[in-house]
């Protein structure tokens, strides 16, 4: 049974100290650790085009880098055939301060940008996109939710645990309720000073390791969306139940999980924001996770180029490389072009939004193009490399995988190029 938030969270205290968040000097010095494998990353790698990166963005994906190819990559493929995060790793990601960006070090956060964020998200994907996943959703999603809606009570108790060791989970989706995001069934009926939650979730990413979950519940069901409600409800709460992850195609190492809630009893204190707004945070958030979506097809798409382009520059066949078939060369160039277009829209939507201006349009476009370009390269990068492209002997084929939710969650591409068209609808009728 969950506990009032000031009962809860005193036996807490008020801060949770923590000496290794990531400041600037440890940015600088890097996150290399004695006995990490050497780092796989491919020669001649592609760099991002020419940014105005602040110094810690600058320093923050340069030490991500490095990070995820000596503490990550040796990983990767033992995760995805057991379809299981290694703890280590999201030790890992809380050690290096990687989910805690922009909460503020009172809280022992960060205390580092949106565009950060982005980067991070980027770098991860490069690696292993199952691992930007769990990152992207507890930095756009989670923490922002708790930092723009919490009360004083509700931020002393839970950023300090998001930042250091406790990871959120989103809990939007039904059975009956994907694209159609607000005909979800999950009721919360009002008892007093507190609520009763019934009803079920599906494909709640991270809820297999996830301490809170953020539930959209309706309070009010006549009202139909506007009774929609976010409730913070605890791991532990009495009539919570995880179900079995699902056996997916890709992200494997990424759990996804259905939840029910059998007369699930939260305090009305545990309400994040205001009653019957939940419908609103939930719009807000999607758009930025949008962000932080497209950035992970980005950085995917980049890491399959990566591992693919030294294979094609060695092999030969006919007595010359494969890179110096001019077919090869046009291919390979259209693709290159298609990866910079889809990272700089992403990096404009992440700035309009840090700019605080309006970035609804261009998130959706960076979101849908994105995807697009990650299934491109993926596809072939595959045919690239041959038969051994068809292997799990190189990681081309676990890219390929990976990058087919890109279309389909925080909004199909179908729902993105709808929501465009309204935006240009609307402009072009003054």
């Amino acid at each position: 049974m969950a506990a009032p938030l000031a009962r809860f969270c005193g036996k807490l205290g008020k801060r949770v100290a923590r000496p290794w968040a990531l400041s600037a000097r440890a940015l600088q010095q890097g996150a290399s650790r004695p006995g990490a494998e050497p780092s796989l990353e491919a020669s001649g790698a592609a760099h991002p085009p020419l940014q105005s990166f602040t110094e810690e963005e600058s320093m923050m994906r340069e030490t991500v880098k490095k990070f995820a190819q000596e503490r990550i990559a040796p990983l990767v493929s033992k995760m995805d055939e057991n379809s299981a995060m290694d703890e280590a790793v999201i030790k890992d990601l809380f050690d290096q301060g990687l989910m805690g960006i922009e909460i503020d070090p009172q809280y022992g956060g960060t205390g580092a940008s949106f565009f950060s964020s982005i980067l991070v998200i980027e770098e991860l994907a490069k690696v292993d996109p199952s691992v930007a996943v769990l990152c992207d959703i507890q930095n756009t999603l989670i923490n922002t939710l708790f930092v723009k809606l919490g009360t004083e009570a509700q931020k002393e108790c839970y950023l300090p645990r998001l930042s250091t060791e406790m990871v959120g989970s989103f809990c939007l989706s039904e059975a009956e309720s994907g694209s159609d995001a607000f005909s979800l069934k999950t009721r919360a009926e009002k008892h007093k000073d507190y609520y009763i939650i019934n009803g079920s979730k599906m494909w709640i990413s991270n809820a297999e390791y996830a301490g809170v979950f953020l539930v959209m519940a309706n309070v009010d069901p006549s009202a139909g969306y506007r009774g929609i409600t976010c409730f913070i409800v605890d791991r532990d709460t009495e009539g919570l139940h995880i179900g079995r992850k699902e056996n997916k195609l890709g992200l494997r190492a990424s759990s996804t999980c259905p939840l029910n809630f059998d007369n699930v009893k939260v305090p009305e204190s545990n309400i994040l924001g205001k009653a019957g707004q939940g419908y609103k945070y939930a719009i807000g958030m999607l758009n930025e996770g949008r962000i932080g979506i497209a950035a992970q097809m980005v950085g995917l798409a980049q890491g399959c180029f990566d591992q693919t382009i030294p294979y094609v520059q060695q092999r030969v066949q006919f007595g010359k490389r494969i890179f110096d078939f001019q077919g090869m060369q046009h291919q390979i160039s259209h693709v290159a072009t298609q990866l910079e277009a889809a990272r700089l829209l992403t990096y404009n939507a992440a700035r309009l939004k840090e700019a605080g201006k309006p970035f609804i349009k261009e998130a959706c476009m960076a979101k849908y193009f994105a995807a697009e370009v990650a299934t491109l390269t993926t596809s072939k990068c595959i045919e690239w490399m041959g038969g051994v492209g068809f292997t799990k002997d190189y990681p081309i084929e676990k890219f390929y995988r990976d990058c087919k939710i890109g279309t389909i969650y925080e909004g199909t591409t179908n729902i993105q190029l709808t929501t465009i068209s309204k935006f240009i609808d609307q402009e072009y009728n003054g």
